[in-house]
């Protein structure tokens, strides 16, 4: 579909072309017909051999390994036993795999503080998402407002397996001219925690960074917490007064415990009270999230904001700092708070957070954005979604626009990567990918989608175009990481980590990008760690 309000209807490619199992029949807006049937979550392959379980689950892009499907000529039926009587062939997987946009980066931010600190990561912190997303792509921009689509790929030295990656791109800011105002209100944790270098210092000096490139019709609000919140400066247009705002900034001082709960309330009713028509308005939350007094519950604290959020569309950006670190609370916060996270661990990642990357965090492209990938079971056999494994979304919900999906700023771009396991031999169509979204004003809904063939695929993983390299190192980085978690089986091509380290670093001299060189080194220092 275009940007001009109207969802361009086209067929949809990959339906099932014979029944199996319990067959699903959806008959979607816009008249299109997806067929998919129930997927296994039991761990059985279709052979009937059980395979760790837990590693291999549904099609529906849950982050684990789907069944594979029978060949088209099989009239195998659910249910039908084979030597083993407890034991049944897994119907075929759906081929669907619907999740939320998501353009968080903290995952792999703290990953770096925390390997230059001498330590492996957390398995349960790593979100290859996020891995992924904290580097820069060339797809290419649309044209107007919403997203472009790619869908390429590479097969890897594993027989009949390929990485398969969909790249969403919204418009540049400057593309896209002039922002509207922003009314931001700084939700500021100064608790005793915060103190350590790297906190609260880094938490002012980005904070001053941000208003001095704010504009004069921006309005700003400061809410501080420790053991209580306290709002320290009302939404204040900042034209003639960026200094008022530098010295509430400068007069910030770490005291006493961490009521998270607290700040985030106070500092949605201070984002009500000054809420601006026609501007973005957002709460930016800069914490350690350490949560200790208080309600610490990230469903319970959203709750009793939901209004703000949903009647208002006050969107929440966190922004994680400190050594040690409550990702998951911060996470939740955002992904229930309809926003985003990223973490900062020096003053050159404030900057580029608060300065450089500026109008994608302040400001609104679309609305509840979703993606959907069909598969063609003519050419598919198996895939799986590697990461969004707290994003999913299900299939039927992909054209429901009351059902949450991810904000997303000018200049952003959602990279998705699925292992995909072709039938041998098979060509012809691979998959669909479709993105839908709300305009952020209107809330008109729109649709944009792209295809690939099996013929698209380039031959060799390491041959593939040099920012897909990039992609793949940062996955293979992430599962890598989180194998001490036994959910997880290495994806296929996966390198021991200094083979990894290698890759990536001739990557990084072929692109001349200091971010991927310091991936390199991430890399290099978990080899180490690890042994």
């Amino acid at each position: 579909m275009g940007n001009d309000g109207h969802i361009r209807r086209q067929r949809r490619p990959g339906q099932l072309r014979r029944p199996c199992g319990a067959l699903l029949a959806l008959t979607l807006a816009g008249g299109l017909l997806l067929t998919g049937c129930a997927a296994s979550d039991d761990g059985h392959s279709i052979d009937g051999s059980n395979k760790s379980r837990g590693s291999y689950g549904s099609g529906g892009g849950t982050g684990q390994w789907p069944v594979p499907a029978p060949d088209q000529s099989s009239d195998t039926s659910q249910g039908e036993q084979t030597g083993d009587a407890n034991r049944e062939i897994a119907p075929s997987p759906d081929y669907l795999s619907t999740f939320a946009l998501d353009v968080d980066t903290a995952s792999y931010g703290y990953a770096r503080r925390t390997l230059a600190d001498g330590r492996l990561p957390d398995p349960a912190t790593v979100r290859p998402e996020e891995f992924v997303n904290s580097f820069r792509q060339d797809y290419e921009r649309p044209d107007g407002n919403g997203f472009s689509v790619t869908v390429d790929g590479a097969r890897t030295d594993e027989e009949d397996w390929s990485l398969v990656r969909v790249g969403l791109a919204t418009r540049t800011a400057e593309q896209q001219g002039e922002r509207p105002p922003a009314a931001l209100t700084f939700v500021i944790d100064i608790s005793g925690s915060m103190a350590e270098p790297g906190r609260l210092d880094l938490a002012k000096d980005s904070l001053g960074v941000m208003t001095d490139r704010l504009r004069d019709d921006d309005s700003v609000a400061l809410v501080t917490f420790s053991d209580e919140a306290e709002t320290v400066l009302p939404m204040t247009r900042l034209g003639d007064h960026r200094g008022r705002v530098h010295d509430a900034i400068d007069g910030l001082e770490p005291t006493e415990s961490t009521n998270l709960g607290a700040g985030v309330d106070t500092g949605y009713e201070t984002a009500v009270e000054g809420l601006r028509k026609g501007a973005t308005n957002r709460v930016v939350l800069i914490s350690d999230a350490l949560a200790n007094t208080g309600d610490t519950d990230a469903d319970s604290i959203l709750e009793r904001i939901s209004d703000a959020r949903r009647e208002h569309g006050i969107t929440l950006f966190g922004v994680g700092v400190g050594s040690e670190y409550g990702d998951d609370l911060m996470e939740r916060l955002a992904d229930k708070g309809d926003g985003h996270t990223t973490y900062v661990s020096n003053e050159g990642d404030a900057r580029k957070v608060f300065s450089e990357q500026l109008p994608q965090n302040v400001d609104l492209t679309a609305r509840d954005a979703k993606a959907q990938v069909a598969f063609d079971p003519a050419t598919v056999q198996q895939f799986r979604l590697i990461g969004y494994d707290d994003r999913q979304v299900a299939d039927e919900d992909f054209r429901d626009d009351r059902v949450d999906g991810g904000e997303v700023g000018p200049g952003h771009t959602v990279t998705a990567l699925y292992a995909v396991r072709t039938r041998p031999g098979a060509s012809g169509h691979l998959a669909t990918a479709s993105v839908r979204w709300l305009d952020p004003d209107s809330r008109t809904p729109h649709e944009e989608s792209g295809q690939l063939e099996t013929g698209s695929l380039d031959d060799g993983l390491w041959s593939a175009p040099t920012r897909f390299q990039v992609d793949a190192v940062a996955a293979y980085f992430a599962d890598a990481l989180r194998t001490g978690d036994n959910r997880w089986n290495p994806l296929p091509g996966a390198l021991p980590l200094h083979e990894l380290a290698d890759r990536a670093h001739r990557v990084a001299t072929t692109t001349e990008d200091t971010q991927v060189r310091d991936l390199a080194n991430a890399i290099e220092q978990a080899s180490e760690l690890a042994g």
